[in-house]
């Protein structure tokens, strides 16, 4: 019996391999000028960017668990086995939410088969697992297998990052006002990376330039020399600079595999337009 995949919107994955992969996707809730939208179903990434520009500031809300329950309760009515593999619960209370989504359904339907696994990040972070749990179901691989297999590959990935403009660090509580305006003056740009589902500071430099040469420095002393890994790059509407960094990977590593795609909306609501993120393995298993 197939393994259902399940991820929520801030995976960032691609739309092709969603459908290609038929991954199942719970949106997170944005809220804009007093009206909620359903992230990836009534508002695109693309559109979120253009009334960022505008100038209109999002905030973020974690998926309904209507929207959890409904799905819970459809795949357990037909005996189906599924895993959920969701944003840092570190940095949302959807993980959480799920748990006692499931409890719940698990209560009107005692074998419900199901697996909730905390990604302990975001974006292509958790995209890059996902995508790959879902190959493995798509083969037929059984779910204790591709838990094992989740569960060994979410310890063991790196998220790199920089963002173009310190102030949604400071709306998002994780910087001074003062330390905002400054750093804009001097163009400071900090290199940040995830530890166990929460954003930590890694270096600043002086320029996106430099900090884009700072994450490849960084992914040296990191990552594995294996070709055949993929490597995730996403932008917050900013794709020169991610394909930028691309070059410098393909120059430095001779990486030949990218998977490169927009910021989405739960994490670009945060890190502002410019914002640019590298992903990959710390360990990598080929499938």
């Amino acid at each position: 019996m197939k393994t259902h995949i399940i991820t929520d919107s801030a995976s960032d994955l691609p739309a092709q391999i969603i459908a290609d992969y038929q991954i199942e996707v719970f949106p997170f809730t944005l809220l804009l000028n007093d009206q909620e939208y359903l992230d990836g179903v009534t508002i695109s990434t693309e559109q979120l960017y253009q009334l960022m520009r505008a100038g209109h500031t999002p905030k973020t809300s974690q998926v309904n668990p209507q929207i959890m329950r409904d799905s819970f309760l459809q795949h357990a009515q037909k005996g189906e086995a599924c895993i959920y593999i969701s944003f840092s619960a570190a940095m949302s209370g959807t993980y959480q939410t799920s748990l006692l989504v499931a409890r719940e359904v698990k209560a009107l339907y005692p074998d419900f088969d199901i697996e909730i696994i905390d990604s302990k990040g975001g974006s292509l972070a958790t995209g890059l697992v996902v995508y790959q749990a879902a190959r493995l179901a798509q083969n037929g691989v059984a779910k204790a297998e591709i838990v094992r297999f989740i569960k060994n590959q979410t310890s063991h990935m790196e998220h790199i990052f920089t963002v173009d403009n310190l102030e949604s660090l400071f709306r998002g509580g994780r910087l001074s006002r003062s330390g905002a305006i400054i750093g804009n003056i001097l163009n400071i740009k900090p290199v940040l990376h995830v530890v166990d589902g929460s954003i930590l500071l890694l270096q600043k430099v002086r320029g996106k330039k430099r900090a884009l040469e700072k994450i490849v420095e960084i992914m040296e002393s990191k990552c594995l020399k294996t070709k055949d890994q993929i490597i995730g790059i996403t932008h917050a509407d900013d794709l020169e600079s991610a394909l930028s960094l691309k070059a410098l990977i393909q120059e430095r590593f001779g990486f030949n595999r990218f998977m490169i795609n927009l910021i989405g909306s739960v994490l670009g609501a945060h890190i502002g337009i410019g914002g640019v993120g590298l992903f990959f393995p710390l360990k990598f298993f080929t499938l």
